[in-house]
């Protein structure tokens, strides 16, 4: 079964940094893309970034391009989100997702960035 457990939220000032961290489990194939989706309060959950471990291409939001950085760990099966430059508006629920070349999607509990003064 395909696990997927976020950390590294937390409360932030604008301008400020986290690295959120995603730790999967169970997944049996090493050909997948992984990456960030985020759902502020009354707003549709949206794609940050991604990256796909059979091509290597990246995606990143227009909204976040050059303040967040995805990265992976291979050895730790682990992707992250650098995040700096941190505003207001980058408060949400941030969810890490798995979708296999088969399609399926595996979605993350979520965890909280709150960027406030």
């Amino acid at each position: 079964q395909v696990q997927l457990v976020e950390s590294g939220g937390g409360l932030v000032q604008p301008g400020g940094s986290l690295r959120l961290s995603c730790v999967a489990s169970g997944l049996t194939s090493d050909e997948y893309a992984i990456g960030w989706f985020r759902q502020a309060p009354g707003k549709e959950r949206e794609g940050v970034s991604c990256i796909s471990t059979w091509s290597g291409s990246v995606y990143y939001a227009d909204s976040v391009k050059g303040r967040f950085t995805i990265s992976r760990d291979n050895a730790k099966n682990t992707v992250y989100l650098q995040m700096s430059s941190l505003k207001p508006e980058d408060t949400a629920v941030y969810y890490c997702k798995v979708e296999d070349l088969r399609l399926r999607e595996y979605w993350g509990q979520g965890t909280q960035v709150t960027v406030s003064s």
